[in-house]
């Protein structure tokens, strides 16, 4: 079906259209078809109502011949038969309308004297409707050509989102083996301990790595279990303080923070001799979410070069989930690391915790 005729209102607006032209034909017939006034209007108005559903036939004649694709002779060609063709089946039944008016009413509808008019004008009306199917026929392909890259758009995203949290996990994973491993012969009571909590981890990451958002509670009750983790290895070293208010029922990707307290830990507690305090804060308004973790620095630890991947990695989900809208930023201030993150709330979501 034809959009024009799924809808009351956009098939009202159209024969709304054609009473301007069946206005026209009307003004044409008195003037020089000799018609009275009252015979023309009866004459014309029907039959224009009758030619608009005929014309609907010119959108599919736009579409057989893209300009595209058709050389300008071939367009030609095609609207000028379909023209012909369209308006001598319109002047037949303009002939049988003239009849029936002048058999059952007073009117008299000279049809010699309006073929001419009848039929020159069909094919303007024709020609007039074949030139609006290729508008409509141009903005159905801009439409259709829009919707494609939008979906491209959304693949390129998936496959960019699902290649960040490839390189995360294994990142994690090698981080705590490590641990693990270097426990085996100084704590194996330790190690065991520490490789079930980490299995326990694994499982609850896994199922929560698979949603598109959760709630910054249910992330920071992650980051938590992993603190726990790195806790068997540094001992009280190793301090958390956790402050949320009412920012934990904001939705944000899993695994977020992640990376950042992996860094917190390896590149900045574990430096520091007396360990130190990861303090993580979060903050919102009815418009933005914002997420600080803050961690001890030592000015002369090591620079390793993969101490910056985790936060590439959140920077680079960041603006494929949110473009410009979200970001992370990170300083060091008088042996102090910071790293903020800024994302709208309102897109995120809320749920109740």
């Amino acid at each position: 079906m034809l959009p024009l005729l799924a809808r009351l209102d956009r098939l009202a607006l159209y024969l709304g259209l054609w009473l301007a032209a069946g206005a026209l034909l009307a003004s044409l017939l008195a003037g020089r078809g000799g018609l009275s006034p009252g015979a023309a209007a009866a004459f014309a108005f029907p039959l224009t109502t009758a030619y608009a559903f005929v014309c609907l036939s010119a959108l599919y004649v736009a579409r057989s011949t893209p300009l595209a694709a058709s050389g300008p002779v071939r367009v030609a060609a095609t609207a000028l038969g379909a023209s012909a063709l369209s308006s001598a089946a319109w002047l037949l039944l303009a002939r049988g309308w003239s009849l029936a008016l002048t058999q059952w009413t007073p009117l008299r509808i000279p049809f010699a004297d309006t073929a001419a008019i009848v039929f020159g004008v069909g094919i303007l009306l024709y020609l007039l409707s074949i030139a609006t199917g290729y508008v409509v026929a141009a903005f159905e392909q801009a439409r259709d050509a829009e919707r494609r890259e939008f979906h491209a758009q959304l693949l390129s995203r998936e496959a960019e989102l699902r290649s960040l949290r490839a390189q995360i996990d294994p990142h994690f994973l090698f981080n705590s083996l490590h641990s693990i491993s270097a426990l085996t012969v100084a704590d194996p009571a330790g190690a065991r301990r520490m490789t079930i909590l980490l299995g326990d981890f694994l499982r609850e990451s896994l199922a929560l790595g698979a949603l598109e958002r959760i709630p910054l509670w249910k992330e920071l009750a992650l980051v938590e279990k992993y603190l726990a983790i790195e806790r068997v290895r540094l001992g009280d070293r190793l301090q958390l303080a956790i402050s949320a208010g009412d920012a934990g029922g904001c939705l944000v990707p899993p695994l977020l923070l992640q990376p950042v307290v992996e860094n917190a830990v390896k590149h900045g507690v574990a430096h520091v001799l007396e360990g130190g305090l990861v303090r993580i804060e979060a903050a919102s308004t009815p418009t933005r979410l914002r997420v600080a973790v803050e961690n001890p620095a030592d000015p002369d630890r090591p620079r390793m070069p993969g101490t910056r991947l985790g936060l590439t990695n959140v920077r680079d989900r960041l603006r494929t989930l949110y473009g410009t809208e979200a970001g992370v930023r990170w300083t060091e201030t008088e042996g102090r690391w910071r790293v903020e993150i800024t994302l709208p709330a309102s897109a995120a979501g809320r749920q109740e915790s």
